[in-house]
């Protein structure tokens, strides 16, 4: 098996790998490697939005087209699917991104990954048998990111300290100047130069802004 077999199994989905690691002894689940995923751009949303889980109108969409669609995968690769939902306990996504190579913590805290810039997400992770060959991992791009636009980009500063400052941009987005937030993403992922790379659907970002927001609400 190879990374790129995996990828081909992935894309039948719109999805793909945001980087691999080989496991060590001692870590769980006992395997030979993890291989992050997340959505291919730009087609994932369309592809979704077609979807029973998206159509039937039942909660957490997003979450059961993970799980119909990653296990079907891990099946065929003889693999196991884990998921950053469904707990506790909780995989821990955060560290397995960053022992990748591929996603490194960002001045302002956040994720951010070689290709996806701040629009990374994980819809889960193949857990499989094999030690795939993986290629060298690429270099963190916010060393060679002169202006970090980040860093000044959030109007209510709720990534300027040491930790997200949740409730006040919950306050935000609940203000009429912060459904540009709301509607068009997060702003401060937006600005990321990769992030503009990327291409992912306003929609998507639309859909996962008000995922975030909307149990505040209720």
């Amino acid at each position: 098996m190879s990374l790129s077999a995996v990828n081909t199994a992935l894309a039948a989905h719109n999805l793909r790998d945001f980087g691999a690691f080989l496991t060590r002894p001692g870590d769980q689940p006992d395997c030979g490697t993890i291989v992050m995923v997340g959505p291919r751009e730009t087609r994932f949303w369309a592809h979704f939005t077609t979807s029973p889980e998206y159509l039937d109108g039942a909660p957490d969409p997003m979450n059961r087209w993970s799980t119909r669609v990653l296990t079907r995968v891990a099946n065929k690769l003889g693999g196991t699917a884990l998921f950053p939902f469904g707990g506790p306990p909780y995989q821990p996504f955060i560290g397995w991104a960053q022992r990748t190579g591929h996603t490194w913590q960002s001045p302002v805290g956040l994720l951010v990954n070689a290709d996806a810039g701040l629009m990374v997400s994980y819809r889960g992770a193949l857990a499989l048998p094999t030690r795939l060959d993986l290629p060298e991992p690429p270099p963190n791009p916010c060393d060679s990111c002169a202006t970090k636009p980040c860093l000044g980009a959030c109007p209510v500063g709720a990534l300027a300290g040491e930790a997200y400052d949740i409730p006040t941009c919950h306050a935000y987005l609940d203000t009429g100047d912060g459904r540009d937030c709301l509607d068009q993403g997060c702003v401060v992922r937006r600005v990321c130069p990769i992030s503009q790379r990327y291409a992912r659907q306003t929609a998507q970002s639309a859909y996962h802004m008000q995922q975030f927001h909307r149990p505040q609400r209720s």
